[in-house]
């Protein structure tokens, strides 16, 4: 785990680069030390490649192609270096104007949110122009082991309003060169022989005025055995420790970018909140998804209205990092009250409802979440119902 890159504030513009980089070494030898020393001759060359004139950046959904390394050379002719960052918004196709047969050329401008996202594409230039030599074909005998793998680039550059494409551009090379040493380290740190553990990015958004920052993680390493890497990183910016901020499940959801899932996210933002006399209105702080009837291809019409409030509360716990358990389909929910020896097996693969006494022996069973049965009398005479849910006994960090 390496912190690449942090910026105090998420308003404005993001610059967002991805792509793959080849990484390819051959090693002649089985020799830690001089396999680390290939390994990082690999890793310079490929921030040579990047700084190098080769480099393309692509304007994902426009026609607008970036040279960074040559003088800021941009095609169409009308972008040029001093061009404010922001206006490369007018170049991006919208969807909405696919469906009016747009398909490229500049869009009108438009009231933006306060954060916009300009996605990149990555990319190298395999050719050079002018006469090129005729191929050389040689052939060596040699016993050797040859690695490759994919390094995936996600690279992040926060604007301001006053920033040119020239000064964007700086940026963002000096931060995929950055990004590239840090995936070294963690690559390097990681090694079992001749087997690499591949170094991913995650972008997490902190508290202000730290805002958005980067960490690698070598991927196939469980967040559970990450603890210190992340205690660290939280002394380190001076963050409570009964929070999680730094698992995988905390990376920041950039605006406009659709979940894997398809679930709805926090749809309660979306809503008219009620007006109360002699009341307040409580929101939840956090993500959680949000799970309804016949959702999945299940037929859970009439009977499935707990099951659906379980799958919710338990997609807030996933999605806050504190727990890594995916959420518990139907089937599972009721395997579970049938290991506690609330249900018998016959139980399993019903359509008999629960209610809140089995969401919470679930909770338990399932996440290792206690949770206190409380009753809620209203005005009306009438009682609800509630989970107060305690997350005091669950690894925050």
């Amino acid at each position: 785990m390496v912190v690449v890159h942090s910026h105090p504030t998420v308003t404005g513009t993001i610059l967002r680069v991805r792509g793959p980089l080849e990484l390819k070494c051959q090693l002649g030898s089985t020799d830690v030390f001089q396999i680390q020393k290939v390994i990082s001759g690999t890793f310079e060359a490929l921030r040579s490649q990047v700084k190098s004139e080769a480099c393309v950046l692509s304007v994902c959904d426009s026609p607008v192609i970036i040279w960074p390394n040559k003088g800021v050379r941009a095609t169409p002719e009308e972008i040029t270096p001093v061009n404010l960052c922001e206006d490369l918004n007018q170049w991006i196709q919208t969807d909405e104007q696919e469906s009016f047969g747009k398909k490229s050329g500049k869009k009108k401008s438009k009231k933006s949110s306060a954060v916009s996202v300009i996605n990149l594409h990555l990319m190298m230039e395999v050719t050079n122009s002018g006469s090129l030599p005729a191929p050389i074909l040689s052939r060596t005998v040699q016993k050797s082991h040859f690695l490759a793998t994919t390094l995936p680039i996600d690279c992040v550059v926060c604007t301001s309003s006053d920033s040119t494409i020239k000064d964007a551009c700086e940026h963002l090379m000096e931060a995929l060169t950055h990004q590239l040493c840090e995936m070294e380290k963690v690559t390097l740190q990681h090694m079992n022989g001749t087997t690499l553990l591949v170094p991913e990015a995650f972008h997490f958004l902190l508290p202000e005025p730290k805002g958005l920052m980067t960490v690698v993680y070598p991927a196939g390493v469980p967040d559970s055995q990450l603890v210190t890497q992340r205690k660290e990183l939280h002394q380190q910016y001076e963050l409570p420790v009964d929070k999680s901020y730094f698992r995988r499940a905390n990376a920041y959801h950039f605006p406009g970018e659709p979940y894997r899932d398809g679930y709805l996210r926090n749809p309660h933002l979306a809503l008219t909140h009620p007006i109360l006399d002699d009341g307040k209105v409580y929101l939840v702080q956090g993500i959680y998804s949000y799970h309804h009837y016949m959702q999945d291809r299940m037929d859970d019409n009439g009977w499935g209205c707990a099951y659906r409030s379980l799958q919710t509360i338990c997609s807030w716990f996933q999605q806050q990092g504190y727990v890594e358990h995916p959420v518990p389909t139907h089937k599972e929910i009721q395997q579970a009250l049938v290991d506690v020896g609330d249900k018998q097996s016959s139980f399993v693969g019903s359509r008999q409802w629960i209610g809140s006494i089995e969401v919470q022996a679930v909770l338990n069973q399932l996440l290792s979440v206690t949770s206190k049965i409380m009753f809620v009398k209203y005005v009306a005479k009438q009682h609800l119902v509630s989970i107060h849910v305690y997350v005091d006994n669950l690894d925050s960090l």
